[in-house]
């Protein structure tokens, strides 16, 4: 591959110059949004319209439960996550974004003083830092500061995804949640392909084989994620799936906790979570991931993991957690998440 400074350059050339609204892409890979929730969707209805026309993500890379919390986004460009984060998080919380390319950190920046009289908040709780995913210190981003980390389909640009993990998990407050949407391979991109400035600004030859992303998370603290969301993603352009052969593409969100007692398995110590029906806007359920919904005062068998990432977290005041990990009943059975019939049990996790 070209030296990290070249790869740089040239992506801050595709987003700043080459491209100059979504319609520009080449591909269908940095369009592939999730279903993006009624309220989302109604406060991005209140953005500004240049905001919207820069935006080049693959998912809708936001939470649920941030109100009042500090949360990064990296890769913002034009800032339409920062701003319908800023909504969400309300007058009480902050949102940081941060990218290398003026052109697009100009769009976020000039339009902070409209956001703000649109959202009826009576000063900015929103910045834009002009750096690099990898070196997060650079911007000031301090040890154990951060609540929720997102990205939308930026981290697969990254030159050294390992820097950018270990970045993440640093500013990461214990508990803390990473988020987002990117784009992913099902095998190691050749190097000549992650060579091609088209396909690597397209989110495709920089993107992250499934099995290394695990790797990687493992390395850098994350010793367990959940994939939220996944699609297959179909390119659309018949000279690039030429170039591509058998690669294929997937859009993935995944969740992944700082927590210092996750286990790089599923164990049973014989928890239950009980979900109180009080997240906003979910009064019936909700989903951890793409295998766990857990019903309004249901009780349900869950793995040590999965009852920390409830319990130990910001959604510890939503849920019961009845149980520790006093006893070990071995493994976890990994298959869906059973609820409690009759006072027995089959356990299941990811």
């Amino acid at each position: 591959m070209e030296s990290s400074k070249e790869t740089v350059q040239q992506v801050k050339a595709y987003y700043g110059e080459e491209l100059t609204t979504s319609a520009d892409l080449k591909t269908t890979a940095c369009c592939t949004g999730d279903a993006i929730p009624v309220e989302h969707k109604k406060i991005l209805a209140t953005l500004e319209d240049e905001i919207l026309a820069k935006f080049y993500g693959c998912g809708s890379p936001l939470p649920e439960s941030i109100k009042g919390r500090t949360v990064l986004d990296l890769g913002c460009g034009s800032g339409r996550d920062v701003y319908l984060a800023s909504k969400l998080v309300g007058e009480t919380g902050y949102v940081i974004g941060v990218d290398m390319t003026d052109n697009q950190l100009e769009v976020a920046q000039r339009n902070i003083d409209k956001q703000m009289r649109t959202f009826g908040f009576s000063k900015p709780n929103v910045s834009f830092r002009k750096g690099y995913i990898e070196d997060l210190q650079s911007v000031e981003i301090a040890d154990n500061s951060v609540d929720i980390v997102i990205s939308n389909c930026v981290l697969n640009l990254s030159v050294d995804k390992k820097k950018a993990f270990a970045e993440i998990f640093r500013v990461l407050k214990p508990g803390g949640e990473l988020y987002f949407s990117d784009v992913f391979a099902d095998r190691r991109v050749p190097a000549d392909l992650i060579d091609d400035p088209v396909l690597y600004g397209e989110c495709l030859s920089g993107a992250l084989y499934t099995e290394d992303f695990r790797r990687i998370m493992l390395e850098c603290g994350f010793q367990d994620f959940r994939v939220v969301e996944q699609s297959p993603i179909g390119i659309e352009n018949p000279d690039i799936e030429e170039k591509l052969g058998m690669i294929n593409f997937d859009s993935i969100t995944i969740r992944a906790f700082k927590l210092a007692n996750l286990e790089d398995t599923c164990e049973d110590y014989g928890q239950i979570a009980i979900y109180k029906g009080t997240i906003d806007g979910m009064p019936h359920s909700f989903d951890l991931d793409d295998h766990h919904q857990f019903i309004t005062g249901k009780p349900y068998t869950v793995c040590g993991n999965t009852a920390s990432m409830l319990g130990e977290t910001r959604f510890a005041e939503h849920f019961t957690i009845l149980g520790d990990r006093a006893v070990h009943y071995g493994l976890f059975d990994c298959s869906e998440t059973p609820a409690v019939k009759n006072g027995a049990s089959t356990a299941s996790c990811c």
